[in-house]
């Protein structure tokens, strides 16, 4: 009866839809696609990618239109009308390549853009990912008790037909049916912690907290490609985390913006042609040269600095960032390694043992060797060896996920 209760905290979609929850792989497609965050840094990233053509293109040109001899008896600007006409079409051109640098400093902030969109992706997915394992851990951890549910009714079934016999006591039976309902009561509260799992899940997806979920075909697999913390680190040691990167080519905006701010103390030229009209006709051409004066050099001085200081932020920022991936990663790899060994440990040693210690004390109650109590001790030693089991497999697997944020590792 209650060996098989059915799974009914939330609801599971029917095999027609396509939603996430089979799977590590169903849930990673479906954040990198509706992740309402990542979309955001997207259109960012989009954004900062299309400002890289303006950000060296002219300025717009200006056209001038100026009426000279005005008679003030009967003012007219008809050209006709007027002394005389000129007209001036007037170009800026930005010298000593600041074109090419203000192109520079986009084309960087632009990168930056797309590797930060990239580090959260990888934060996110690893949030993602133990999102699930705890969702595939509840609903592991119900299997179990609902199990141990099962177990509990044969073993008052048990209990019963040896009082009914002469051979046992009624409070073996009376035992089992509180030990049972114990139980329920820890099923419930799995039950909360499944639908509390459930929503951290959708929530992360970019769906309605009370969206149904696939359920988890199997346990989830989370491979860590290192062989050992010292190779894990390559990436932050070569500066390859996403993180770095773009902390790396802000820098190097920072670093563009200074020289072109520099060179902002060399002036640019405008250049312009015109007509001046007489009555109906043009009467003469003009051609115009203007040169910007670099007086206000306090200013620039100020500006260079300060675009010298954002690129010491950027850096400063970058090593901090490495510090702290460096931290992490120690301290996921340790919990990982521990929690990986632990499980090892249970499933290869301690269950076994303690089922073994189960069938025994089974066998032995059945025949009247071993007391009631020894029986359900047994019992509850085997079926916690096994919740022991799920828990340590889901401290790997959530280990494993922040290693693989740190790594880059996305499959």
């Amino acid at each position: 009866m209650t060996a098989v209760l059915a799974l009914t905290a939330l609801p599971i979609a029917s095999a027609a839809e396509p939603v996430p929850g089979a799977n590590v792989s169903s849930v990673r497609d479906w954040l990198l696609q509706s992740n309402p965050q990542l979309r955001a840094l997207q259109a960012d990233a989009d954004a900062a990618e299309a400002m890289i053509g303006p950000a060296a293109a002219l300025p717009d040109p200006m056209a001038t239109v100026e009426w000279q001899g005005i008679d003030r008896s009967h003012p007219s600007l008809a050209p006709a009308n007027v002394g005389a006409t000129s007209y001036m079409v007037e170009q800026r051109f930005p010298l000593w390549g600041k074109r090419g640098l203000a192109r520079d400093v986009a084309t960087e902030q632009a990168r930056a853009a797309g590797l930060e969109r990239d580090a959260t992706a990888l934060e996110l997915l690893a949030q993602a990912e133990g999102a699930y394992v705890r969702y595939w851990h509840t609903r592991e951890a119900i299997v179990v008790v609902d199990r141990l549910i099962g177990l509990l009714e044969q073993v008052e079934e048990i209990a019963g037909v040896r009082y009914a016999l002469g051979l046992a006591a009624q409070q073996d039976a009376i035992r089992a049916q509180v030990e049972r309902t114990r139980m329920r009561g820890q099923r419930l509260e799995r039950v909360a912690q499944l639908r509390e799992a459930s929503s951290t899940l959708n929530a992360l997806l970019g769906r309605r907290a009370d969206a149904a979920l696939a359920e988890p075909v199997s346990t989830p697999e989370l491979a860590v490609a290192a062989s050992s913390v010292e190779d894990a680190g390559r990436n932050i040691a070569a500066g390859s985390h996403p993180a770095l990167e773009a902390g790396a080519a802000l820098a190097a905006a920072a670093g563009r913006n200074v020289e072109l701010e520099r060179r902002n103390r060399f002036p640019d030229v405008t250049l312009g042609v015109g007509a001046m009209q007489v009555g109906h006709r043009l009467d003469s051409y003009a051609v115009m040269l203007e040169v910007e004066i670099p007086f206000q050099q306090r200013a620039r001085r100020a500006r260079e600095r300060a675009s010298r200081l954002a690129e010491d932020a950027a850096l400063a920022r970058t090593d901090a960032v490495r510090n702290e991936l460096e931290g992490r990663l120690g301290a996921a790899w340790g919990r990982w390694q521990g929690a990986r060994e632990q499980r090892e440990l249970i499933e290869q040693t301690l269950l076994p043992q303690s089922d073994a210690n189960f069938q025994s004390a089974l066998a032995s109650y059945q025949v009247g060797e071993v007391d009631f109590a020894t029986l359900l001790a047994a019992l509850g030693a085997w079926q916690g060896a096994d919740l022991a089991r799920v828990d340590a497999t889901r401290d790997e697997l959530l280990a494993a996920a922040a290693v693989r944020a740190i790594t880059g590792d996305t499959q």
